[in-house]
């Protein structure tokens, strides 16, 4: 299929900019694959809207203040004199980072802006913190491995100045309020440079109704990265490489899993990461040749690109916010409710006036 296959037309209106007042407040969408309806809910109707029987999981990881502002110290390369008006701008033009992975203790896999200007060996000099970085390699998409160099806590550095990396579609700089609400209320596990959004919905009080209902929750962590937001700079499916992300099934979730499934009782994964968790673990129990209840505990890397044809082997219900058209995540979605039915439910929340991205409604489909 086409990337256009999946495109559609948001006004920027829709984009929201800042989160609710309350989490809990949201619009929810609620799709019936079967028969193809969709009903406008709030999400604080979650619980009574289930059967009551099944099982919820989440991505508890946590995000990092992964955006990061610099300037060169020194490079290898051959500048302009320092002592000319364009060496000065060389040196002090602000050098945008965003931390992706962490390699090794003070080693971070990086996208740097402007990227083509920042060569290896280059030095770089954060200013609020005792901190430097060097450029030592170059690796795939352009991307970069920074080497950091602290006389404390590198971590603790990297902290005390980093920002939230809210995306591109919100326009405006994150603020001290962000570093609460572009977190869900479960998240444990730092590692994420993008919030997994759908679950940022959910409050204390929503989590004890849907406990209180039998509906059991439990947790996974996926690191989101650039294999989330990546676009799609191809324009047929079958040509986008999808960059890899780290997660993590704990043994007591595989258990809850295969419990599921062997009682008949319907997955719900909160968010696209999830899904692709999820997934992602089926296909390789099933390329081992062991049956879907003993899904591999432990780490793993998610390679997977969802796309339409996929059989979906472990996720029967989804809750996902409004994704960016030609995106990964609107593929996954359309491959799990049909690209007609939920093109059209966007155009419905469009006209309807719902709020869009990552502090925006949310759907429900099953």
């Amino acid at each position: 299929m086409q990337a256009s296959d999946f495109d559609y037309t948001l006004p920027a209106e829709s984009v929201a900019q800042h989160p609710l007042p309350e989490r809990d407040a949201s619009r929810m969408l609620l799709l019936e694959r079967h028969d193809e309806k969709y009903t406008d809910h709030s999400f604080a109707e979650i619980s009574s809207l289930l059967r009551g029987d099944e099982l919820i999981v989440v991505n508890n990881s946590k995000v990092i203040p992964a955006r990061l502002f610099a300037y060169r110290v020194r490079t290898r390369a051959q500048p302009p004199g320092k002592q000319s008006i364009v060496g000065q701008v060389y040196l002090r033009t602000p050098i945008e980072i965003l931390l992706l992975r962490r390699i090794e203790i003070d080693l971070w896999e990086a996208l740097v802006r402007p990227g083509r200007k920042v060569r290896v060996g280059e030095q770089l000099k954060f200013a609020g913190a005792a901190l430097e970085a060097e450029v030592v390699s170059r690796g795939a998409l352009g991307l970069r491995h920074l080497r950091f160099h602290s006389p404390g806590d590198t971590w603790a550095a990297i902290e005390s100045i980093g920002h939230i990396p809210l995306p591109p579609y919100i326009r405006r700089p994150d603020g001290p309020a962000d570093r609460e609400r572009y977190q869900t209320v479960y998240a444990a596990n730092l590692g994420s440079v993008a919030a997994p959004t759908a679950g940022l919905h959910f409050t204390p009080g929503v989590i004890e109704q849907l406990k209180t209902r039998g509906i059991e929750v439990c947790e996974i962590t996926l690191d989101v990265g650039l294999g989330t937001f990546q676009p799609i700079r191809t324009e047929n499916l079958e040509d986008h490489r999808i960059y890899g992300e780290t997660y993590h099934i704990p043994s007591q979730t595989a258990d809850a899993i295969a419990a599921a499934r062997r009682t008949h009782r319907p997955i719900l994964a909160i968010g696209t990461t999830v899904v692709r968790a999820l997934e992602d673990a089926a296909r390789k129990a099933e390329a081992c040749g062991r049956p879907l209840e003993t899904i591999a505990t432990g780490q793993a890397t998610a390679e997977l690109f969802i796309r339409p044809g996929h059989r979906f082997a472990l996720v029967d219900q989804l809750l996902t916010n409004f994704h960016l058209p030609r995106s990964t995540l609107l593929v996954l979605v359309a491959s799990f409710a049909g690209r007609e039915f939920t093109l059209a439910a966007y155009r419905y929340a469009v006209a309807a006036r719902y709020r869009f991205y990552s502090y925006g409604d949310c759907m429900l489909i099953r």
